[in-house]
């Protein structure tokens, strides 16, 4: 079980790196994210967005440099349509030219499984890129999440408004700072 989720977490993982990659988040040391097709990057994320079920894709860095994407999909027939996507695919072999996949994504997530967040993790190594390894890889890792019940944003929140979550308070912060008492 536990090879089963490294190897889906690294498929998924690979699959937002070089999301992460081609959309000029991680520096290309010089290099166009495909060879040839400058500008490939803002199309990648825009195809991503714009993917039947994809809610929205947001990236940052910590503190320490790692590089963090956390996208939302309304479901797992989301995702795993993203990542079979012909774009991605392309993406995928620009990005890891000698991985050769042959498997369903996700095979453990269930069907019915609701709203995901895919959070990626990733942090780049020193070593110079590679005919084999055009992306110098450090750490990258992957974990799939779903909303639990309750929680509360107050003025806002970070996941698309589409991502329902059960018992979620909203709170107008315009009544916090009236000294209004918050809903329960």
């Amino acid at each position: 079980m536990a090879m089963t989720n490294r190897r889906n977490g690294l498929i998924a993982a690979m699959s937002f790196a070089t999301l992460a990659y081609m959309s000029g988040i991680i520096p290309s040391y010089g290099q166009q994210p495909l060879p040839g097709q400058p500008g490939f990057g803002e199309l990648l994320i825009k195809a991503a967005r714009e993917s039947p079920g994809c809610l929205g894709v947001e990236t940052g860095r910590t503190n320490s440099g790692t590089l963090v994407i956390f996208a939302w999909f309304q479901n797992k027939k989301a995702i795993v349509d993203w990542y079979q996507s012909d774009f991605h695919q392309r993406a995928m072999k620009a990005a890891f030219p000698n991985l050769v996949v042959n498997r369903e994504p996700l095979p453990d997530v269930p069907d019915d499984s609701g709203f995901i967040l895919a959070l990626v993790t990733l942090k780049l190594s020193t070593a110079q890129p590679t005919e084999a390894a055009p992306i110098p890889i450090q750490t990258i890792g992957i974990e799939l999440y779903t909303p639990l019940p309750n929680g509360v944003a107050v003025g806002g929140r970070f996941a698309p408004s589409t991502v329902k979550v059960p018992g979620l308070r909203e709170i107008d912060l315009k009544m916090v700072s009236r000294g209004i008492a918050a809903p329960n």
